[in-house]
């Protein structure tokens, strides 16, 4: 398929090997990924960072499940941010959470594997709708494989969002009541999923994009002013690499449709 390629190119967003080096804590202080060992990996990273998604999911492939972790994170946020075709976002994120099942075979303590393999399914779900994905039982599976990565990595500010995430969002698709008896979910476990993120990964743009979504989305008109605070926060906050920098701009575009309704 044909990539598009990342719209916002900055020349602060290429690292080398050093400068990534000295980065690495603050721009993974999300996934908590190691530096990498392997130079391939350490290209494929750089690509990522530079918003060169292509690229850095090849590279990373190309090394076998021991790229994946950089493979998936590419081919993931290049799916959810740039890819314009809805059937290929699908297709894409139901072949990323194939190969994190074998991921997860092959590397059990490896944290990445279930991370991307949670954060694929629930946007295939998203895709599909939630309430279909729910009915195909795919619930109990981003869940297992969030709380594995909780499990593995309780520091993974990530994991939590996406906790956060799974919570909210199946009790305004379902309601509270359903929602809790079925699925054991519950909005202020969501809530707080979210508030550890955010401690975990104080200048986390995403963290304060979903939370603000989930306030919006399950207590409207009350907690809209937070919900709207939280986005500025994000819209501000200084991208330092490709990844940050798409979540920013997606967090701007929102106020802005907001000021024009």
């Amino acid at each position: 398929m044909a990539w598009t390629p990342f719209p916002y190119p900055d020349p602060a967003y290429r690292y080398t090997p050093e400068g990534l080096q000295a980065a690495w804590p603050a721009l993974h202080s999300g996934d908590l990924e190691p530096f990498p060992a392997n130079p391939a990996l350490l290209q494929a990273w750089i690509a990522f960072h530079a918003g060169e998604f292509e690229r850095a999911a090849r590279l990373g492939l190309d090394v076998g499940v021991n790229g994946y972790s950089v493979a998936h994170k590419a081919i993931c946020i290049y799916a959810q941010y740039l890819e314009t075709s809805v059937k290929k976002r699908i297709a894409t994120f139901e072949c990323v959470a194939e190969r994190c099942e074998r991921q997860q075979r092959e590397q059990p303590a490896n944290p990445a594997g279930y991370y991307w393999h949670a954060y694929a399914l629930g946007y295939y779900a998203e895709g599909i709708s939630v309430v279909k994905a729910l009915a195909q039982g795919l619930g109990p599976r981003v869940r297992a494989s969030l709380e594995k990565t909780v499990q593995l990595a309780p520091a993974r500010a990530d994991a939590h969002v996406g906790l956060g995430v799974y919570h909210t969002e199946i009790v305004d698709k379902v309601g509270a009541m359903i929602g809790g008896l079925t699925y054991g979910v519950k909005k202020e476990e969501g809530y707080r999923h979210f508030q550890t993120a955010l401690r975990l990964d104080p200048e986390s743009a995403i963290a304060r994009i979903q939370y603000g979504h989930a306030l919006a989305m399950l207590d409207g008109k009350k907690k809209m002013a937070d919900a709207t605070a939280l986005l500025e926060q994000a819209a501000r906050l200084p991208p330092r690499d490709a990844m940050e920098r798409l979540d920013v701009e997606a967090a701007r575009q929102e106020l802005m449709e907001e000021k024009q309704q």
